[in-house]
C-alpha cells in the first residue's frame, strides 16, 4: 500500500514540474511586459534580469507554502487518502486549465486557479464525508471560511487597488515629467529613481525577508528593527550613486529603473507566486512523512493533524523549483504569445486592435465623455492648460517601426514600481495576491492615464480589458468545477480514475501544444509581412501577399465547388474555417493601412494611392470568396436536395475556367510580367459569358419546375459571387501592374 502512495506523491512532483512550466508561461507578461513593451534593453539582457529575481524570489517564497496546507481548508478534519484526492484534483485541474489559456495567449491568474481548485476539491471532499456520516457536521467545519474569504476578498479587491493607484501614480508622474521628460530628468531623474528604487527595496527586502528561507530570526529582526534607517539610507544612496553616474557617464536612469524593477518583479512574482505550482506537492510530501512516521496506520482513518503545524519548506526545494521557472522563462513560446495580449491593451498608438466594440465599452466611453465634460467647466482654464500642456505629444517623433517601444521608460517604470510594491505588501501578509490581476490591472491603470486609450481605441481596449477580466472570472469558476468534479472521481475510482486523469491531462497538453504550433506556424505568412515596409521595398512585399492570397482564393473556390457538388460537409466545414482566416487576415492588412502608409516617405502619394486599391481588392476578393463558401455550407448542413446532374457538369466547368483565370493572375504578378494581362482580360470575358448562359439555363430550370427554391437561391448565389470573384480579381491584377508600373518608373527618375 505504502508504494502506491509513494508514486502518488511522485505523480503530484510530476505534475508540480509540469504546472510550473505552464505557470511561468501564463505568468512571464507580469514581469517581463513592461521592459519589453519600453524595450528598456536587449530582450536576452531582460530574461537574464528575470531569471536572477525568480531565483532569488523563489528562496523568499517559504512562508506562502502555509496556504496550500490550511489556508483554504481545515486539514485535521480530512483523513490521509482524501488529502491525496484533494491535492491530485487540484494538480491535475492546474495543469490542464493553465495550458489551455495559454495557447490561446490569455493571460489567466495561477492564484485564482490554485484558490479555487483547492476550494473546490475541498468542499467536494467534505460534502462526500457529511453525506456518508450521520453526525451532523457543517460543511463549515471542513472549510476554512474565514481565510478562504480573505484571500478571495484580497484577490478581487486588488483589481480595484492596481487600477487606481496605477492611474494616479502614473497622472502625477506625468504631470512631473510630461512625454519630453529628457530635460526634467537632468534634474530630478536621480530623486526619481531614488525613490523608486527605494521604495522596492523596502517592500522587497523588509516586507519579503519575513518569507525568507535561508535568514536566521536575528537577520529578520535586525531589518525589522531598523526598517525607518534602512529606508532613508536606501534613498540617500541610490539617490547619490544615481546622480553621480548621471554626471560622470550620462547614464539613463529610466532603464536603470526598469532593469532593477524587472528584478523586483520577478522576485515578488517568485515569492509570492511560487506557492500556485508547489505548494501542494509539498503539502502532499508533509502528508506522506507524517503517515510514514505512524507504521500500521490506516490511510483511510488517518486525520492529518499535522498540517496545522508551521513547516520551514527546504532551500533546495525552492531553489530547484526556481531553476525549472527560469528554464521554462527562456525555452517556452507560449509565454511570449500571452507576453502580447497585455502590451496590444496598454500600447501607446492606435492601430489594428486584437478586440472589438461592446455594448459596455461604448457606454463607459460615452459616460467618461460626459463627465470629463462637466469636470471641464469646474476646473479652471488655465490649470487645464498646463495640465493639457504636459501630455502633449505634438513635438514627437512617432517610431513606427515594428520594433518601436509600445510605450515609454516612464511609463514602464511606474509599472514595475507600483506593481511590485503592492505585490511584495501582500506577500508579506502571507496573503496569495493574483501578480496577474496587479500588474495587468497597474499596466491598464497607467496606459488609462498616459491617455493612451483615445477616443479611436477606447472602446476596443476597454473590452479587450473586460475580456481578459471575464477570463479571470472564468478561471475561477472552471476550477472550481473542475476540481470538485475531479475530487468526487477519484473518492469514488481510488487508483484507477486517478490514472486515467493523469493520462487525459497529458494528452491534453500535447493536444493544446499542436494547436499552438499550428497557429504560430499560419502567422509565418500573415500581415505582419506587410508592416515592415519602406519605399524600396513594399512593391516586393505586396507581391509576395497577392499572390499567396490569390493561391488561396484558387484552391478554396474548386474546395467550395467540388464540396457542393458531392454534398461533402466536412469540406465545405473546413473551406469555411479556412476563409474565415483569410478574411480576418485581409481585414488586419485594411486595419493596418494608416500604420503602413505612415512609414512611407512624405511625397509618396501615389505609392501610398496605389497600395490602398490593391489592399481595397484583396478585402472584396475575400468577401467574395467567403458569400459564396456560407451558403453552400449551410445548404448541405440544412440537409437541403442536392445539386442536379447538368447544374455539377456546369459548375465544373465553371471551376475550371476560373482556376485558369487566377493561375494566369498570379503567374504575371509573381514574375512582374503584365503582358499577358488583354489574353486574361479576354479569358475574363468568357467566364462572364459562361455565367449569363448558365444563369439563363437557371431560369428556364425554374420555370419548367425542374428545381426547388433552395435549389435555385443557391445555385444563383454561385453564379454571382463567382461574377464577383473574377471582376475583383482582374482589377486586382490591373492594379498591381499600376503600382508596378509606377515604382519602375519611380526609380528610374
Amino acid at each position: 500500500m505504502d508504494s502506491i502512495y509513494i508514486a502518488l506523491v511522485g505523480l503530484l512532483f510530476l505534475l508540480a514540474i509540469s504546472d510550473l512550466i505552464v505557470g511561468v508561461s501564463n505568468d512571464a507578461v507580469n514581469f517581463l511586459n513592461s521592459a519589453i513593451g519600453s524595450k528598456a534593453a536587449p530582450f536576452r539582457v531582460i530574461m537574464i534580469v528575470a531569471a536572477l529575481g525568480i531565483l532569488v524570489g523563489a528562496t523568499f517564497s517559504s512562508g506562502m507554502m502555509e496556504v496550500a496546507r490550511k489556508g483554504i481548508f481545515h486539514p485535521q478534519e480530512f483523513f490521509f487518502s482524501e488529502i491525496l484526492f484533494i491535492f491530485l484534483a487540484v494538480m491535475i485541474t492546474d495543469v490542464i486549465l493553465l495550458d489551455m489559456f495559454n495557447t490561446f495567449g490569455l493571460p489567466t491568474s495561477t492564484t485564482v486557479s490554485i484558490v479555487f481548485e483547492l476550494l473546490g476539491a475541498a468542499v467536494a471532499i467534505a460534502i462526500l464525508k457529511i453525506a456518508g456520516s450521520n453526525d451532523g457536521r457543517e460543511l463549515g467545519e471542513f472549510i476554512n471560511s474565514a481565510k478562504a474569504l480573505a484571500i478571495i476578498s484580497g484577490i478581487l479587491l486588488s483589481v480595484v487597488v492596481a487600477f487606481t493607484v496605477g492611474a494616479i501614480v502614473q497622472y502625477i508622474t506625468r504631470i512631473l515629467f510630461s512625454f519630453k521628460y529628457e530635460k526634467r530628468l537632468k534634474y530630478f531623474g536621480a530623486i526619481w529613481g531614488g525613490i523608486a528604487i527605494t521604495a522596492i527595496t523596502y517592500f522587497i527586502l523588509i516586507k519579503g525577508a519575513k518569507g525568507a528561507s535561508f535568514m536566521t530570526s536575528d537577520t529578520k529582526n535586525f531589518i525589522k528593527d531598523n526598517s525607518i534607517i534602512i529606508i532613508i539610507g536606501s534613498f540617500v544612496v541610490w539617490t547619490f550613486i544615481l546622480q553621480i553616474l548621471n554626471w560622470l557617464v550620462k547614464i539613463n536612469i529610466l532603464k536603470l529603473i526598469v532593469i532593477i524593477g524587472t528584478f523586483a518583479l520577478a522576485m515578488a512574482f517568485a515569492g509570492n507566486d511560487l506557492v500556485n505550482f508547489i505548494g501542494v506537492p509539498l503539502a502532499g510530501l508533509e502528508s506522506f512523512k507524517a503517515f510514514q512516521a505512524n507504521p500500521g496506520a490506516d490511510p483511510n482513518l488517518f486525520l492529518m493533524t499535522s498540517l496545522q503545524g508551521k513547516v520551514s519548506t527546504p532551500t533546495l526545494y525552492l531553489f530547484i523549483a526556481g531553476f525549472v521557472m527560469v528554464l521554462t522563462l527562456w525555452l517556452n513560446k507560449k509565454a511570449r504569445t500571452v507576453i502580447k495580449t497585455e502590451i496590444n491593451l496598454s500600447r501607446q498608438d492606435e492601430g489594428s486592435e486584437r478586440f472589438g466594440s461592446s455594448m459596455v465599452s461604448r457606454s463607459l466611453v460615452r459616460g467618461s465623455l460626459n463627465f470629463g465634460k462637466a469636470l471641464g467647466f469646474i476646473v479652471p482654464q488655465n490649470v487645464k492648460n498646463g495640465i493639457a500642456k504636459q501630455f502633449d505629444k505634438s513635438d514627437i517623433k512617432v517610431d513606427k517601426s515594428p520594433d518601436a517601444p509600445a510605450f515609454d521608460m516612464i511609463r514602464a517604470s511606474v509599472n514595475l514600481t507600483v506593481a511590485s510594491i503592492l505585490i511584495a505588501f501582500a506577500t508579506s501578509l502571507k496573503l496569495p495576491l493574483s501578480t496577474t490581476y496587479v500588474t495587468f490591472m497597474v499596466a491598464m491603470g497607467t496606459s488609462l492615464s498616459d491617455k493612451a486609450w483615445g477616443r479611436e481605441s477606447a472602446v476596443y481596449r476597454i473590452t479587450g480589458v473586460l475580456s481578459v477580466i471575464g477570463g479571470w472570472f472564468f478561471t475561477a469558476f472552471s476550477a472550481f468545477t473542475v476540481a470538485f468534479l475531479l475530487a468526487m472521481l477519484f473518492y469514488w475510482g481510488g487508483f484507477i480514475a486517478i490514472g486515467i486523469m493523469a493520462i487525459i491531462a497529458l494528452l491534453v497538453i500535447r493536444r493544446t501544444h499542436t494547436i499552438h504550433k499550428k497557429r504560430e506556424d499560419e502567422k509565418v505568412d500573415s500581415t505582419e509581412d506587410l508592416t515592415d515596409v519602406d519605399e524600396s521595398n513594399i512593391l516586393h512585399k505586396c507581391n509576395v501577399k497577392v499572390t499567396s492570397f490569390i493561391s488561396k482564393l484558387n484552391i478554396y473556390y474548386k474546395e467550395i465547388i467540388e464540396g457542393i457538388t458531392s454534398e461533402n460537409l466536412k469540406q465545405l466545414k473546413k473551406v469555411n474555417k479556412n476563409i474565415h482566416e483569410l478574411n480576418k487576415d485581409a481585414k488586419k492588412m485594411k486595419d493596418k493601412l494608416g500604420d503602413t502608409i505612415g512609414k512611407l516617405q512624405e511625397d509618396s502619394i501615389e505609392t501610398g494611392h496605389f497600395y490602398v486599391q490593391v489592399i481595397d481588392y484583396l478585402r472584396e476578393t475575400a468577401h467574395n470568396i467567403s458569400f459564396l463558401a456560407n451558403p453552400c455550407y449551410v445548404h448541405v448542413d440544412n440537409n437541403h436536395k442536392g445539386l442536379i446532374e447538368i447544374q455539377v457538369e456546369e459548375l465544373k466547368e465553371l471551376q475550371l475556367s476560373v482556376h485558369d483565370l487566377l493561375n494566369g493572375i498570379n503567374d504575371a504578378i509573381s514574375n512582374s510580367d503584365f503582358t499577358s494581362i488583354e489574353e486574361l482580360i479576354s479569358k475574363q470575358q468568357q467566364i462572364l459569358d459562361l455565367l449569363k448562359i448558365i444563369k439563363k439555363k437557371q431560369i428556364k430550370r425554374i420555370k419548367h419546375v425542374e428545381v426547388g427554391t433552395k435549389n435555385s437561391l443557391l445555385y444563383l448565389t454561385i453564379m454571382n459571387e463567382s461574377k464577383n470573384l473574377i471582376l475583383n480579381s482582374v482589377n486586382l491584377l490591373k492594379s498591381q501592374r499600376d503600382f508596378a508600373v509606377f515604382d519602375e518608373e519611380n526609380k528610374k527618375n
